[in-house]
């Protein structure tokens, strides 16, 4: 069939199941974007690249799938660096797609040239594969290996570019074939492996199931509470895998901010980790809560890229392949010897059920501005059962950790970069990939909010369902409490503070949202209620006390031993 190259690319994602596209027009994409919408696709338009790089994020971390997302030559390209470096660090396969000037513009002996740049190159350490279409005939294989380099291993974004001569140029190509026809699909693990792990789960007494990032952003969650029920054991949370699987919420325990997830570490004698890198967060699985028992505890790693094997820590059994496979064989193998629950899981769970109700009763109450941990409680109460949490900030999201009395099944944040501003384009990622349909809310400190706070228009274009809960002190309350801890109580805080006029409920309302203020606790639950009610994205802004979001922060110096190796 003859088509143009444009029309090309957009086949060959449709084959992977992707119909999501974003970016701001511009010559290079109009006629992309324009097909795109015939053909059924949503093309989302943010306010700038960078916002489009993390809604496209957030679309992969819903669906399980690449997502993609474009950039005009020069500036708008340059304009998705940062979002780029993100989803290489947060290991999501975003396809960044860029325009460029003829090549006769490259090649010429010429200064002065008008929005030009040699990208690729400058790309490469911020992906996995960095190409350009070069000629027609290279389509299939440049987007296909761009795909395949992205999804295989471990997951991460490619960039490809296209020069303005080659888009409008015409194929005959045959129509596209079947993702397993061009690169590894469902890969399970060997049958020795699997034996050899189900042999050590059978023989442990106090086995816990590590669950991370990479369950949710898979949408493996039902797969895992079908192993999770066999082994009848508490289910850990690495801080990048803090979505609830349905049917575990009770037994699934954060790890270092809950005690119950402490002791159920440190009693343990197996883990079987999935979908987690054994980052810094969770100490390597050797550091911390993890030595203690370190010489009586079986290590089995679900892991898709064998070279990550011993890296972080020694692994007795790993298990290499596609999580979607594996734990299926897990399952199967485990099904007619499921395990008994130790009374230690009892405990837990009242235990973990004791520390949530009494952080909610205990959470300071009754002051003006608010303390930043009854805001958290406030907020998370009223959080839809259905709904979709997205967080962001620094001392917000510290304070959200412990203080959380919600269990969402998808959560979204920018955990291992630790990119501020990337919450209300996540928020509205997520929203259309879900097709606007489940609730969200978004729990974000003041500073990051504002990094983007032009989406709240796309928010508002697309009707999405999103209530942002805005943290308000004014200042950056993480940095703040570094000033004080470094040079003590009176310091000059140099940069760290802003005009306590700023009012970013009355900016949401200036792009068509609603908007309400808050500076009592008791208001907060019936704002959002509110919110939702008026059938537009909303902001609640509440006012917050600054000292306590500096000084007070829960469980810091868990956090604080997440880098320990550094300092």
């Amino acid at each position: 069939m003859a088509v143009k190259v444009y029309e090309r690319i957009l086949h060959l994602f449709e084959a992977e199941g992707i119909t999501t596209l974003f970016g701001i027009p511009d010559p290079n994409f109009v006629h992309m974007f324009h097909l795109a919408e015939e053909r059924g696709w949503n093309v989302v338009a943010p306010h700038h690249e960078e916002s489009a790089g993390f809604m496209a994020e957030a679309v992969s971390r819903m669906t399980g799938k690449p997502a993609v997302c474009v950039g005009t030559l020069g500036p708008g390209v340059a304009n998705l660096a940062p979002a780029m470096m993100c989803a290489k660090v947060e290991h999501s396969p975003v396809v960044f797609l860029g325009g460029q000037r003829a090549r006769i513009t490259e090649q010429r002996v010429r200064r002065g040239r008008i929005q030009f740049v040699r990208q690729a190159a400058l790309f490469e350490n911020s992906v996995k594969y960095s190409a350009s279409i070069e000629y027609a005939d290279q389509t299939d294989e440049v987007i296909r290996e761009g795909l395949r380099t992205a999804l295989n291993g471990t997951p991460g974004p490619v960039y490809i570019e296209y020069p303005q001569h080659v888009i409008q140029q015409e194929l005959d190509v045959p129509p596209p074939v079947e993702p397993s026809a061009y690169r590894l699909v469902g890969q399970t693990a060997g049958a020795d492996k699997v034996a050899e792990a189900v042999a050590a789960i059978r023989a442990a007494k106090q086995p816990i199931l590590l669950v991370g990032h990479g369950v949710h952003t898979s949408r493996a969650g039902a797969q895992v509470k079908a192993l999770a029920d066999l082994m009848a054991c508490p289910v850990i949370q690495t801080s990048g895998g803090t979505s609830y699987i349905e049917g575990l919420e009770d037994r699934t325990f954060s790890y270092g901010f809950s005690p119950s997830a402490v002791d159920a570490v440190v009693n343990s004698d197996l883990c079987l980790a999935i979908g987690t890198e054994l980052g810094e967060p969770v100490h390597h699985g050797r550091r911390h809560h993890w030595a203690a028992n370190e010489a009586n505890r079986t290590w089995i790693l679900v892991e898709q890229d064998p070279t990550a094997i011993g890296v972080n820590r020694s692994i007795d059994v790993p298990l290499i392949g596609d999580l979607r496979a594996i734990v299926p064989q897990l399952a199967d193998a485990l099904k007619d010897t499921p395990r008994t629950a130790t009374p230690e899981l009892d405990a837990w769970i009242r235990q973990d059920a004791d520390r949530l109700a009494e952080l909610a009763e205990t959470a300071p109450s009754g002051q003006t501005p608010v303390h930043p941990a009854r805001l958290i409680v406030e907020a998370t109460k009223a959080f839809p059962k259905d709904g979709i949490m997205v967080r962001d900030g620094g001392a917000t999201t510290i304070f959200g950790w412990t203080y959380s009395q919600a269990k969402p099944h998808d959560v979204i944040w920018n955990q291992n970069f630790g990119h501020l501003g990337t919450g209300l384009p996540y928020a509205v990622g997520a929203g259309v990939a879900d097709g606007g349909r489940r609730p969200l809310m978004l729990i974000t400190g003041d500073s990051s909010f504002q990094f983007h706070i032009a989406e709240l228009e796309t928010a508002a274009r697309l009707n999405l369902p999103l209530v942002c809960v805005v943290a308000a002190d004014y200042q950056w309350g993480l940095e703040v409490g570094v000033y004080k801890r470094t040079f003590g109580q009176g310091s000059r805080e140099t940069g760290a503070h802003w005009s306590t006029a700023t009012r970013l409920d009355k900016v949401a309302e200036g792009f068509g949202c609603y908007g309400e203020y808050v500076e009592r606790d008791e208001d907060i639950a019936p704002a959002i209620k509110r919110a939702y009610a008026s059938g537009r994205p909303g902001v609640i802004h509440v006012v917050i006390d600054p000292k306590a979001n500096s000084e007070e922060m829960p469980s810091y110096d868990e956090y604080s031993t997440w880098a320990a190796e550094g300092h």
